[in-house]
């Protein structure tokens, strides 16, 4: 299963939404009902089914503990990672602590990444692709790493 592309989308004021039809329907063909929804350092959510949460889970659980950037991660992915089912609707009901932590209003944007999805409030999303092109843009050539560098558009 392959995310990407954007979309904006609407959050209920119970923090209900529904993922874009396509998105849903690429879940739905694969089996997926249920997916993990958790905090991401960048103030967004990550939204994962289930199968490639169990990966990433496994990664972060392997991580030595006694490093404190170590337990950083697993208190942020771990901490706020949420079991959510698609209720009857084809909404997702995210709790109100995932919903403080992204500051999520009314309006988002999600977001494919390849193996998951972002969920951005739509201002904060609005400002962030602003600071990443501008921060792109800005990059000096010769600090632009080479796994970059030796990509072809």
């Amino acid at each position: 299963m392959f995310f990407r592309g954007i979309n904006k989308i609407s959050v209920d004021a119970k923090g209900r939404f529904l993922l874009p039809k396509q998105r849903r329907e690429r879940l739905e063909a694969s089996g997926v009902s249920t997916v993990v929804v958790t905090a991401d350092p960048s103030r967004c959510l990550l939204i994962y089914p289930m199968n490639e949460w169990q990966k990433f889970e496994a990664q972060i659980v392997a991580l030595p503990n006694a490093h404190p950037a170590a337990r950083q991660y697993q208190r942020l992915y771990l901490g706020y990672a949420t079991e959510i089912e698609f209720d009857s609707s084809g909404r997702l009901l995210l709790t109100s602590e995932l919903r403080d932590y992204a500051g999520l209003g009314r309006k988002a944007a999600v977001l494919g990444q390849g193996n998951k999805l972002e969920l951005w409030d739509l201002d904060q999303f609005d400002e962030q692709s602003e600071k990443w092109t501008d921060d792109l843009n800005a990059l000096p050539p010769g600090e632009v790493p080479e796994f970059i560098q030796n990509l072809t558009i």
